[in-house]
């Protein structure tokens, strides 16, 4: 039986790999951080006052460009560079960074990393249902059905189940209960 536990669970979590998809936050500016992924060789990013691809340097970059580069990273799949590029912000504090510093950490196979990042960042915005989602996903990639089921119940609480967070766990939680 337990075994069987295992397998499922190993299975859920090689599903969920896959199933990765891209989500880009409100408000993102997707035509400066679409740079950073086109234009900029590894180890740069996009300063929009420059206009060019830039060595990112601690205190070069404001927070947001820091913010929006290391999202079009992570959202590419470039996790340590976005790892990289996030922990230069001034901000350490600043719950965007904290919440890509957790995604890019988890999706590098650094789950626990990756929840301390995300639980850091609801403790400063509770309501901050991106972050909840994605915790609620790196619940189910190491088995733990019910703490993505609590994350489901507060993205709903506090958005109701017609946001795209809720819909998004929603149908991984399905998934993860069906394989």
């Amino acid at each position: 039986m337990h075994k069987r536990v295992l397998i499922r669970a190993a299975g859920a979590l090689l599903a969920l790999q896959f199933m990765a998809v891209p989500v880009f936050a409100a408000g993102s500016d997707t035509t400066n951080t679409d740079q950073t992924v086109t234009k900029c060789k590894k180890g740069e990013v996009w300063d929009k006052k420059k206009k060019k691809c830039v060595a990112p340097q601690e205190g070069m970059l404001d927070d947001d460009s820091i913010y929006d580069a290391g999202h079009a990273l992570a959202m590419a799949g470039r996790y340590d560079e976005a790892i990289a590029v996030l922990s230069l912000a001034a901000n350490k504090q600043d719950p965007r960074i904290l919440n890509y510093l957790g995604y890019s950490h988890r999706h590098s196979g650094r789950v626990t990393v990756g929840l301390g990042y995300y639980e850091e960042a609801l403790r400063i915005d509770p309501n901050y249902t991106l972050v909840r989602e994605y915790l609620g996903e790196a619940h189910l990639q190491i088995g733990d059905l019910a703490g993505a089921q609590q994350q489901l119940a507060e993205i709903e609480k506090r958005t109701g189940k017609g946001s795209r967070e809720y819909g998004m766990l929603a149908e991984q939680i399905d998934h993860f209960m069906r394989s």
